[in-house]
């Protein structure tokens, strides 16, 4: 391989993040991105790894109240242990029915401790200038709130590393990119109001999937009016309606807002045959993503964090994350699909997606000149 070297953020305790037998996500997922990786590129030379440490309470305060922190913590320590109360659980004001673990789950709360470390090793690495562009395997846990973890995720490491590079280098212009399949309804609650976030998000229609949120009227609030931007895309959308997104609003804003910096996050839930979402996305089109991520990135003089951890269809993971990082880092090598393509292009989906663009203009157009 040629090229830049790629950079990835993990340790192996980010293994435990799996909520055990029955649910979808599994801590083996990250076994199998590296199994994958490890038979395609050669580690020092194409690519290395950077352990980072879990973060402390005080760190998760940035994002999440004392007693979320504190309830999280003996909860998920208690499941560890094979302890869990079920009912207790159910009725808890902290989780939802999707965050509670199976039987044999992993270690997850200090698991999400280490992928919030992973993210503010990013921000760090990044603003001290050791590189351009990180990936954080395991981040983008983007359903979670300040006091309620949901959809897979317990810490909000994406809101995370937003408001600490705030907090901690003043950065007045961050740029979110979320492509994951679901819309991501924590990370959009963390900024609604705050116009030094632009925070775009590219997804199924949230009249067809969880968590239900992420509609075009949905621009944020106040200060943040504008700000918010959501993409919600017909089920079976292909490659063609997220270009004509990328073409027709992401490229366009992003060069008028110029970000600082860009967060992009989301695995490969979009593909065609994913268990949990239903669009149409192909090992090829994640390379695009990772393509069009590093073009705007222009915008922000290289400097990207990207992080990566969805998906639910086990065959599609290693070469799906790949893809997304190959784009990403300009590396010329081919992915191939690992299953036969099914999906039939719909030409009333592209259709669609121009009709929801059209309606994105017309909402945001006194927010962004370029969209006049």
């Amino acid at each position: 391989m040629s090229g830049e070297k790629i950079t990835l953020l993990y340790s192996d305790e980010v293994n435990e993040y799996d909520f055990g037998e029955g649910h979808p996500f599994r801590g083996h997922r990250f076994k199998i991105f590296f199994k994958f990786l490890d038979k395609t590129l050669h580690k020092n030379t194409d690519f290395e790894i950077i352990p980072c440490s879990p973060v402390e309470d005080k760190d998760l305060l940035l994002i999440c109240s004392e007693e979320y922190i504190k309830y999280v913590k003996n909860f998920y320590e208690l499941a560890y242990q094979g302890k869990i109360n079920y009912l207790t659980a159910l009725g808890s004001n902290f989780i939802s029915i999707d965050n509670i673990p199976g039987q044999n789950c992993g270690n997850i709360e200090k698991a999400a401790r280490v992928i919030v470390g992973q993210m503010k090793k990013a921000c760090d690495l990044i603003m001290e200038g050791t590189f351009k562009k990180i990936v954080s395997i395991g981040g983008g846990l983007h359903h979670a709130k300040p006091s309620f973890g949901e959809g897979f995720c317990v810490y909000n490491d994406i809101a995370f590393a937003a408001k600490y590079l705030i907090e901690k280098y003043s950065l007045r212009k961050i740029l979110i990119l979320d492509t994951d399949a679901h819309g991501g309804n924590g990370t959009m609650e963390y900024f609604y109001e705050d116009s030094r976030v632009l925070f775009i998000d590219i997804h199924q229609d949230p009249k067809t999937i969880y968590p239900g949120t992420g509609f075009t009227w949905q621009i944020g609030e106040g200060a943040g009016k504008g700000f918010t931007i959501n993409c919600p895309l017909p089920i079976g959308a292909c490659w063609d309606s997220y270009e004509y997104v990328f073409q027709n609003l992401i490229f366009p804003i992003t060069e008028e807002f110029m970000p600082e910096i860009i967060i992009r996050y989301g695995g490969t839930d979009p593909h065609w045959n994913d268990t949990l979402a239903h669009l149409g996305l192909t090992i090829a089109d994640f390379r695009k993503i990772g393509e069009f991520t590093q073009q705007i990135s222009h915008f922000s003089k290289g400097k990207v964090i990207d992080a990566i951890a969805s998906g639910y269809n086990e065959k599609i993971i290693g070469p799906g994350w790949l893809a997304l990082i190959s784009g990403l880092y300009a590396i010329p090598f081919h992915i191939e699909e690992p299953e036969n393509f099914q999906k039939n292009r719909d030409i009333d989906t592209f259709e669609a997606t121009k009709t929801m663009v059209r309606k994105l203009k017309e909402n945001l157009k006194n927010f962004w000149k370029s969209l006049k």
